[in-house]
């Protein structure tokens, strides 16, 4: 298989030299608009060559895009004008609006809608990890609407890359990671200003944040290129999952106030339930 993957970065790739690695890819063409990004990726050895996009379809059985959402709702529909047989998927984090913008296409067959739900705060191709995605869940969304052979070789490239596949139509998906995934961003991101701003009066404060600070504000790291897009694109089911932890967080502060311990204790201990699901994974 000769890929493209157009976006080289900590997603595109950790895709490129996991399928290399793998010997499921015989050839990884980079994709960018940012030369910086593919020099690196060059120099790492995640793509075998970069081009052009249009001389990379070409050449491609595979194309993926990873790049922001917004991006992707301008440049599937191209890319889709441009295939014969290819196929063509994305890995980004929502996905009715990216569904939506090539609905009606005449190649809608040749594309699958996906999501590997893996990653890390950082960002770039210097970000880039082989392994990034063993044992991790991808999503398949609206797979009625992708034709089989195109299907089966998506199956296949994830099955290389030893990520579990579940189905979601698209709406679903949105709002699941509205709550695994979105919301722990905003609020890693509220925290760390919380904190910055309090650091305003007491420098030293940094001084005593240990393991569990870091990784509770560890998200706050991101990339907002990629954050503000995915937030605008689930912007009701992250509004929905926000109103709900707002009131979570009253409730404490409720209790707080009325120095109600007992019940302060009962809502720890709801919450360490979560272990329980996170087991059965």
């Amino acid at each position: 298989m000769i890929v493209t993957v157009v976006g080289i970065g900590l997603i595109g790739g950790s895709m490129a030299i996991s399928l290399k690695e793998s010997d499921w890819a015989s050839k990884v063409i980079g994709v960018d608009k940012n030369q910086s990004n593919l020099d690196k990726a060059i120099r790492r050895r995640l793509i075998d060559e970069y081009l052009p996009i249009e001389e990379a379809i070409k050449q491609s059985d595979l194309i993926i895009l990873s790049i922001p959402v917004d991006s992707i709702t301008k440049v599937l529909p191209l890319v889709l004008n441009q295939i014969t047989d290819q196929i063509v998927i994305d890995v980004g984090s929502t996905k009715s609006q990216v569904v939506d913008c090539i609905k009606a296409h005449p190649k809608r067959g040749n594309f699958v809608a996906t999501h590997p739900m893996a990653g890390t705060e950082f960002s770039g191709p210097e970000a880039a990890i082989p392994n990034l995605f063993d044992h991790k869940c991808t999503v398949i969304c609206d797979k009625e609407d992708s034709s089989e052979s195109a299907l089966t070789i998506v199956k296949e490239m994830y099955k290389a890359l030893k990520m579990n596949i579940v189905y979601l139509n698209s709406k679903e998906h949105d709002i699941h990671t509205a709550y695994v995934s979105h919301i722990s961003h905003i609020s890693s991101f509220a925290l760390a200003l919380t904190v910055l701003e309090k650091e305003k009066d007491e420098s030293r404060i940094f001084e005593l944040a240990s393991g569990g600070f870091s990784s509770t504000v560890r998200l706050a790291k991101s990339s907002p290129a990629m954050w503000i897009p995915i937030f605008e694109q689930n912007r009701d089911n992250v509004l929905d999952v926000l109103d709900e932890h707002i009131s979570v967080l009253s409730k404490f502060r409720s209790l707080l106030i009325k120095k109600d311990f007992d019940s302060f204790n009962e809502m720890i201990e709801e919450a360490n339930s979560i272990q329980k699901v996170l087991q059965k994974k």
